[in-house]
């Protein structure tokens, strides 16, 4: 094997090393919040997701899934990422402060029972802390997912969801495929389709 392939092979096998501890640490919580998320959904509330850079493509990329569809065709549900808007984005950061571009947002759109999902590898973003503040002030529950940077941005969040690693792309990789999970459940919570209590039961 060439040097250039066992690099490749290394980057998958540190990927897959990630996932699983994290998996393994997490299963409750990430059940937990889909049925927060999918509870929200079903009072009429909204999910509010952000980041800078790559989570901001993750965010996004998860608002999307859930407005339009993941896996199932069904209903779309409310989702806004929060750094989308180039208009919104450049005024905020022009007028006040770069700081400021979630949590003006969040003070303008966000309502209390809404859920904001913050994405930050580092941990140490000042607009996504910021707004982090803004929510809890509105009464809106936020999400965290970050690194192992990140521990003064996960004590800051009400539910936090940390990769055990400090390697960006790693810790990026396991954001979606943890976006894309709790999509899955929340879509099977609110679509997925009654068993058939009763005629199990009458069968013999």
């Amino acid at each position: 094997m060439h040097l250039m392939e066992k690099k490749i092979l290394k980057a998958f096998e540190d990927s897959i090393a990630v996932k699983k501890e994290f998996s393994d640490a997490n299963l409750t919580r990430i059940a937990d919040v889909s049925r927060l998320i999918a509870d929200a959904f079903g009072e009429g509330k909204k999910l509010l997701l952000f980041g800078n850079g790559g989570s901001a493509c993750d965010a996004s990329h998860i608002a999307a899934e859930f407005v339009n569809r993941f896996k199932k065709d069904r209903p779309g549900l409310p989702a806004i990422a929060l750094n989308t808007d180039v208009a919104v984005l450049t005024s905020i950061a022009n007028d006040y402060d770069f700081a400021e571009i979630f949590a003006r947002q969040l003070k303008t759109l966000g309502d209390t029972g809404d859920i904001a999902i913050a994405i930050t590898t580092s941990g140490n973003s000042k607009n996504i802390l910021k707004a982090i503040d803004v929510a809890k002030k509105k009464g809106i529950k936020t999400i965290g997912f970050t690194g192992t940077r990140g521990d003064k941005f996960a004590g800051k969040c009400d539910i936090a969801f940390v990769v055990p690693s400090e390697d960006t792309p790693r810790v990026q990789e396991t954001h979606i495929t943890l976006a894309h999970v709790i999509c899955q459940m929340v879509e099977e919570i609110l679509f997925e389709a009654p068993r058939k209590a009763s005629s199990a039961k009458a069968s013999p």
